[in-house]
């Protein structure tokens, strides 16, 4: 298994230090407003196929797939080109416009919601692959790696690599002298600011975890974005309250949560009513019942396994 993508995109280092090959390839997505970085943007678009067939011409593989995103449109355009079967992925309740591009010339789509006029057998309800450290850890020994209570109730609260800035400053602000035990993951952007501001050990502020199956065992309830993690907190059975980016494109974020909400295993809160934030997570974490139905609910619409059905469907297609 090799990789294509771009140099300036996180891949270029996730992929060498995975133990992968790299093949790279210039891409970017499109501004909104007519400029030069949008005329640079057309013109890489216009050259990435070619640059695409290059790397299959190398590489010879048995079958692509497309992992969302503008990166993966170039490298399913190409395969098709070549004969060679294509599959793209979907990870949010909203096909997004690179996948919708590259669909016509993908034999399967992967989705992780259903998705309306979107059916079988070429588009196949899967799931979102997860990462093997984004598996939940037992709680005592989650808590220990922490340094989190071993008894009493934790919220957990993440968001992206970069940080949720607004939510990190609402928690800090609401938590960090007084409340629940919190497990907060800030980002590096935000991080020094945020630390001198906590005022109590059992309050926890990371910048990064690699990974938050330690996270997801530690904590009872998880305030968060409704990104992709989304379904790393299904698998856990994690209770959430979840508050979408409201400049997500096509609000997918809230499509997202709904799914969650209208599922029971979560509640779905708008940025801008975030002052009810505080009531809430009180609530829930006084009543260990309605927790205990949440995570409950969050199984039930888990798919831990979508990987290992996306890798099944690919080597049929390989073999195909």
């Amino acid at each position: 298994m090799t990789f294509a993508g771009s140099p300036e995109r996180a891949e270029a280092r996730l992929v060498p230090e995975a133990g992968y090959e790299l093949d790279t390839f210039r891409v970017s997505g499109l501004p909104r407003r007519p400029g030069l970085a949008q005329a640079h943007a057309v013109l890489h678009a216009l050259a990435a196929p070619a640059a695409c067939e290059r790397i299959l011409a190398k590489r010879k593989p048995d079958v692509v797939l497309g992992a969302g995103g503008y990166v993966g449109g170039p490298v399913v355009l190409a395969a098709a080109r070549r004969r060679i079967p294509a599959a793209v992925m979907e990870a949010d309740a909203h096909l997004g416009l690179a996948n919708r591009l590259a669909a016509p010339f993908a034999r399967r789509v992967f989705l992780a919601y259903e998705l309306p006029g979107r059916e079988p057998p070429k588009y196949q309800v899967v799931g979102r692959p997860l990462p093997a450290n984004a598996r939940a850890l037992p709680r005592a020994d989650a808590r220990a790696q922490l340094g989190l209570p071993a008894d009493g109730p934790v919220l957990l609260v993440a968001g992206a690599r970069a940080g949720a800035h607004s939510l990190n400053e609402f928690v800090v602000e609401t938590f960090g002298a007084s409340g629940p035990a919190v497990l907060h993951v800030s980002g590096e952007r935000d991080y020094d600011a945020l630390r001198a501001r906590v005022s109590r050990p059992d309050y926890v502020l990371l910048p990064v975890l690699e990974g938050l199956g330690a996270a997801y065992g530690a904590a009872d309830l998880a305030l968060m974005r409704s990104g992709s993690t989304v379904w790393e907190l299904a698998a856990a059975g994690k209770p959430a309250i979840l508050v979408p980016y409201p400049f997500a494109t096509a609000d997918h974020q809230t499509k997202n949560a709904r799914y969650f909400q209208s599922a029971g295993g979560a509640i779905l809160l708008p940025e801008t009513e975030l002052g009810r934030a505080p009531e809430i997570v009180r609530s829930l974490l006084g009543d260990p019942r309605r927790l205990e139905e949440m995570g409950a609910a969050m199984l039930r619409v888990a798919k831990p396994d979508a990987a290992d059905v996306i890798a099944e469907e690919l080597m049929a297609l390989a073999r195909g």
